[in-house]
């Protein structure tokens, strides 16, 4: 027996329900925070060495927030909000989401891996949060570095760390094409924002986007070479990624240009946890 119009409408209700919604806004708040933490990092060091000893990823990020005042406060909050952005995903996934499209098969899997994602990475900070200093606070490279390693152990493991690779490469490219194309003002109320908020908000979903999707593609690449080699060590997270632009000519000002983009992408976070279309 089929679903009712009534079934889909109220299943609709409870995805967009206001706690729903209130929890997806605090989640982009949360990442926008973590973005902009990992930027500061990046500039760090790309002028002053080795970012006072953080690593520019997630883990460096918390690490930093940890040692403001309030910082283990900071870390729940930060780690709540992120449930609440895994939470939303999945009542995507589970009742579709918004927009005429939202209840496509690709789309409710899209909104479950990312549910998957939050649900891994609020874990991972609110374990850290707790005590557990191996969790949140680790290291993406060694992080990266033991998968791979483990991987390329398994039958046709280098084939499957290349095509991880170039998934991840293909998804680099595909947000950096989507944030130059601007089509992340579909998701936006735009028609509640004014003219100066509208631009600014452009002018940061291009260059966070454009920039996030560099930094994917070229970790691909890593991994491509990884798979190529069979050298699990050629594998990078997001600190030694973000390291390796500082290795090239003009390297220190291109990782600050990169930096600042992942600074634009934590600012235009913070323009969805208040424009987002939920």
């Amino acid at each position: 027996m089929g679903v009712s119009s009534n079934g889909r409408g109220e299943a609709r209700r409870v995805g967009g329900s206001p706690a729903v919604r209130v929890a997806a806004r605090a989640g982009f708040a949360a990442r926008g925070l973590i973005y902009l933490l990992v930027a500061v990092i990046a500039v760090q060091i790309a002028f002053g060495g080795d970012g006072s000893g953080r690593q520019a990823d997630r883990g460096g990020a918390l690490g930093q927030l940890a040692d403001k005042p309030l910082g283990s406060v900071m870390l729940w909050i930060v780690g709540l909000a992120l449930v609440g952005m895994a939470l939303w995903r999945l009542s995507e996934a589970v009742f579709g989401a918004s927009g005429p499209d939202g209840a496509k098969p690709s789309k409710r899997a899209m909104s479950a891996a990312r549910a998957v994602f939050y649900g891994f990475v609020s874990y991972s900070v609110l374990s850290y949060a707790a005590g557990e200093e191996g969790s949140g606070s680790g290291s993406s490279d060694q992080q990266t570095d033991d998968v791979t390693a483990t991987v390329l152990k398994w039958p046709g493991g280098q084939w499957i760390v290349g095509v991880a690779g170039a998934v991840v490469v293909g998804a680099g490219v595909w947000i950096a094409y989507r944030a130059a194309r601007q089509k992340f003002r579909k998701h936006l109320r735009t028609e509640t924002m004014s003219r100066q908020v509208t631009r600014g908000t452009d002018i940061v979903g291009t260059a966070g986007g454009v920039a996030r999707g560099t930094v994917f593609a070229v970790a691909g690449v890593f991994a491509l070479v990884a798979a190529a080699r069979h050298q699990p060590d050629q594998a990078k997270g997001m600190d030694d990624t973000l390291r390796s632009f500082r290795d090239l000519p003009a390297g220190p000002w291109l990782l600050a240009l990169i930096a600042l983009g992942l600074a634009a992408f934590g600012l235009f976070s913070w323009c969805n946890a208040r424009w987002r279309r939920l």
